[in-house]
């Protein structure tokens, strides 16, 4: 069992800290929204995050892939072509982010944002 109450090691940080502090950094977890509807290239997520710069995108896509959370495959074509999608740890985020997406949605009113 996770212990996160306030007996904790202040040294070790929770899970559950250290994961909401990933995805919420800016633009994460829109890359990981766009990422569930399938494998996207650099160029198609850059262009779905309108006001996202490329060095951000690249950065955030770093992190996740770090994090194993997103796999890169590069193609060795010229110009090169990379791809990125989900990892089966990136799917299995699926099960929280998609639900969340669409409480957000119908709690601002909104129906556009659905995912599937």
């Amino acid at each position: 069992m996770i212990n996160c109450d306030k007996t904790y090691d202040k040294n070790i940080p929770c899970s559950v800290e250290r994961i909401l502090s990933l995805l919420s950094s800016k633009w994460t977890i829109f890359i990981l929204r766009d990422l569930c509807s399938g494998t996207k290239r650099f160029g198609q997520l850059r262009k779905s995050l309108q006001g996202i710069s490329p060095k951000t995108l690249s950065q955030r896509l770093q992190v996740l892939e770090k994090e194993g959370m997103v796999s890169k495959k590069i193609y060795p074509e010229i110009p090169p072509r990379v791809e990125y999608s989900l990892t089966s740890r990136g799917e299995s985020l699926k099960n929280i982010l998609l639900p969340l997406i669409e409480w957000a949605a119908e709690y601002n009113g909104e129906d556009d944002n659905k995912i599937t």
